[in-house]
């Protein structure tokens, strides 16, 4: 029997270069087409399997002189398959365009028109790269993987440390590419658990259609197709540990079911009145803020506080100080021994960039600049200039974002780093600046008391009716 090619999606709407790419690439792959963003996620829900690669244009209706479908479709690719490898191939090819594409999480940038034999091999070589990211992920779980000597990596291993053998849910938060994948793994292998199956399920790639049926399973002739009794997650997890990636996809009418199954273990195949128990530890993740969900109506409130009875914030990279250049020699040394090429090293200006840069992106686009500066500068020694053409300048500092601790009581400290705001910004708000500040502080309360109204009340020094109003008055703005 053949072996199966990989899966590789074109997402474009030009039938004469989908075409073209058709005919030279099914040869290698299993090529899938879509022309728009919508038909992409119908596409998706209907694959066996996770796309292993993508080609997107930027480009695509119903906006296709903009790029902003294109980059909606880079997200949604890697909601879907985090492992994926996906090359933009547009014409849209400026500066800015290029840079943002590959800190959403875009691995390369071909301009338009390419050499097709060219592409061929970049996505051949992706592969193997992917190859090699799969056998890196199974190492560093063996080895506890989460690099870091930072204040924030260190209490993340200590939370890990303290919560693996509960059998409460853990609900993992982080911004996108910032490695909550790799810590639910590690909840799993510091348990007692780790003799027993883990399992994982991204809840962004299952059709809502088939949800039901993949969590808890179904039997023989429950609905069209259902030609053989099938176990669901939830059964195959067993006594092991289930991972629920991109929870806050769910559907509402789904949310339910997983309640029940978190509040006293039950369940019920599709077309089946047995009840079913669960020994399962659930463990969740999202990029998604699912308080924000809640009050929208998206996030039914009491799942969000039974899966958060242990809430583990994964940092973003921005946090990490002197780690980024830990997670960069890992990562260099890591690939090129794999891909065999020499490493490269960084002067001294372009170390200090690189402490400098904020990684939007966090550890994906740290790891995919790293893999193209080993490609391009192999056995060399980069400048600071040479490593800032990798960076995403675009994107403004956020006025709460910012790795030093803010003191109320600096009036000088205070007033420089608004100094620095009206300098970067031009027609700054001061309305919105003190909105953006109590906005921030009311959800740090939030976070931090797991939702409690009257203790985020006690944290801010303000009553309960007050601060229900300022959340009433922020959520309107």
């Amino acid at each position: 029997m053949a072996a199966l090619r990989p899966v590789l999606m074109i997402i474009d709407d030009d039938p004469l270069i989908t075409d073209t790419l058709h005919f030279v690439l099914s040869k290698h792959f299993e090529v899938c087409v879509a022309e728009s963003y919508a038909q992409l996620k119908s596409l998706l829900q209907q694959q066996d399997s996770m796309p292993a690669l993508a080609l997107v244009d930027l480009g695509l209706p119903p906006s296709p002189h903009t790029p902003e479908e294109g980059f909606k479709v880079i997200s949604a690719l890697l909601a879907h398959s985090p492992t994926i490898k996906i090359h933009v191939l547009s014409g849209q090819s400026d500066d800015a365009n290029v840079k943002r594409a590959l800190t959403l999480g875009a691995v390369d940038f071909i301009a338009k028109p390419c050499d097709v034999e060219k592409l061929k091999d970049m996505l051949l070589q992706s592969l193997k790269v992917q190859d090699v990211e799969l056998n890196e992920v199974k190492a560093e779980l063996e080895f506890d993987g989460l690099l870091g000597d930072s204040l924030p990596m260190q209490a993340l291993r200590m939370q890990i440390t303290q919560f693996a053998d509960s059998p409460f849910p853990v609900l993992i938060e982080g911004e996108s590419g910032s490695g909550k994948e790799l810590v639910a793994g590690s909840f799993h292998h510091a348990s007692k658990r780790v003799l027993h199956p883990y399992l994982s399920v991204n809840c962004a790639a299952i059709s809502p259609l088939l949800a039901e049926s993949i969590l808890f399973g179904h039997t023989k002739g429950a609905f069209t197709g259902a030609i053989a009794a099938h176990a669901g997650y939830f059964e195959d997890a067993s006594e092991g540990t289930l991972f629920l990636d991109e929870i806050g996809e769910l559907p509402l009418e789904l949310q339910a079911k997983l309640l029940r199954v978190l509040e006293n273990g039950e369940y019920q195949r599709i077309g089946e009145t047995q009840t079913r128990k669960s020994q399962a530890r659930i463990v969740a993740a999202t990029n998604r803020d699912l308080r924000a969900e809640v009050r929208a109506g998206k996030f039914r409130s009491d799942l969000y506080h039974r899966l958060s009875v242990f809430a583990v914030h994964v940092p973003p990279v921005r946090d990490l100080g002197d780690d980024k250049h830990l997670l960069r020699e890992h990562f260099t040394q890591f690939y090129a021994q794999q891909i065999g090429q020499a490493p490269f090293v960084l002067d001294d200006a372009a170390q200090a960039r690189w402490l400098d840069y904020k990684f939007p992106g966090n550890v994906r686009e740290l790891r995919n600049i790293v893999i193209r500066l080993i490609a391009k500068y192999s056995g060399k020694t980069l400048n600071a200039t040479q490593l800032v053409a990798e960076f995403d300048l675009s994107e403004p500092e956020s006025s709460t974002s910012g790795s030093e601790p803010l003191n109320i009581n600096d009036a000088a400290g205070m007033t420089a780093q608004a100094q620095r705001h009206l300098q970067r910004q031009a027609n700054v708000s001061l309305d919105l600046v003190l909105k953006s500040w109590e906005r921030a502080y009311i959800e740090a309360a939030m976070q931090m008391t797991h939702g409690n109204l009257s203790q985020a009340a006690k944290l801010l020094n303000v009553n309960r009716t007050t601060l229900y109003s300022r959340m009433s008055t922020t959520d309107e703005n």
